[in-house]
């Protein structure tokens, strides 16, 4: 007689490690469509560029993200957003990127040193 409480407690410890099991791979499944979704926007936002940017100014962007990736990535926006909005003529080559970074550049502070 005492067989039967043991297997109800059983079968429903058995029940709780199934819940959980399941609620984990939901939420384990939710993270890898985030991932997909970043994957799929930052394709998209490559092939903008690429298909906006010549291979100069490219190269000139990726410079820049690598020395400074926030001012990277607000460039990066930038020519996106111009690109969606159609104010866009024909690629954006060296010397229009050389302009644009100097436009958004952030005013940098300069010293005197003034000597005696």
């Amino acid at each position: 007689m005492s067989d039967a409480p043991d297997e109800e407690k059983l079968e429903q410890l058995r029940q709780q490690k199934m819940e959980q099991l399941q609620e984990q791979a939901e939420s384990g499944q939710g993270e890898g469509s985030k991932e997909a979704a970043q994957q799929q926007a930052d394709a998209q936002k490559q092939a903008l560029l690429r298909q906006h940017l010549t291979d100069d100014a490219r190269k000139r962007l990726n410079t820049v993200k690598m020395s400074k990736p926030q001012f990277g990535q607000q460039v990066e926006q930038q020519v996106i957003a111009l690109a969606r909005s159609g104010r866009m003529q024909g690629k954006i080559d060296d010397d229009k990127m050389k302009q644009l970074l100097k436009e958004l550049k952030p005013d940098s502070k300069s010293f005197d040193i003034k000597r005696r």
